[in-house]
């Protein structure tokens, strides 16, 4: 096991071919929150700053706990030829498309249907491990279903289920300051 400062061009290349992401959050008391993340949503700035585009989904647990106490931990697998296990450690931010850095950061992706926020991790250590014991598997594709499933609801019915649905946690916490008040 090997901790490093920062990203390397090995490790971004290493991410750059990976087509599933893991990430880990919590609160300071509650549920621990694991998500698997997928499709083309991932992007390294630089060696110390990555982001994804975060769809709509069932909860928003990720932004709820990056609220409370700023910890976020994205984790890679090599699922494939090359064992490896790579867990970037450091201080999540949320931006919404209201936000002031929306528009420099959403230029970087697809905006997918179903666009939620951007969640930026300012890295501050980055560990590598074996991975011997991850099995292989083969990639069969991605599975659209979220993205079919936003563009036939459009922009307004997903904004209304953002509003009734993902402003809680599953423990009752706000997701974003302000929103509940």
């Amino acid at each position: 096991m090997a901790f490093l400062d920062a990203l390397n061009d090995d490790l971004c290349g290493f991410i750059s071919k990976q087509a599933m992401f893991f990430t880990g959050t919590a609160p300071g008391d509650g549920r621990v929150n694991v998500s698997p993340k997928g499709l083309d949503t991932f992007r390294i700035f630089d060696s110390n700053r990555v982001a994804y585009l975060d769809l709509t989904g069932s909860g928003n647990e990720t932004a709820a706990h990056i609220n409370e106490n700023g910890r976020l931990t994205i984790m890679f697998c090599g699922f494939e030829k090359r064992a490896l296990i790579l867990r970037l450690y450091g201080r999540g931010q949320v931006v919404r498309p209201q936000d002031p850095d929306w528009s420099e950061l959403s230029a970087h992706f697809t905006l997918l249907p179903g666009y939620r926020q951007i969640i930026v991790l300012h890295i501050e250590s980055v560990q590598k491990s074996c991975g011997w014991a991850v099995p292989y598997y083969a990639l069969q594709g991605p599975r659209d279903t979220l993205v079919d499933k936003a563009e036939r609801d459009g922009r307004d019915k997903i904004e209304d289920y953002q509003v009734r649905r993902n402003r809680v946690s599953i423990d009752g916490r706000p997701v974003y300051e302000g929103d509940l008040g």
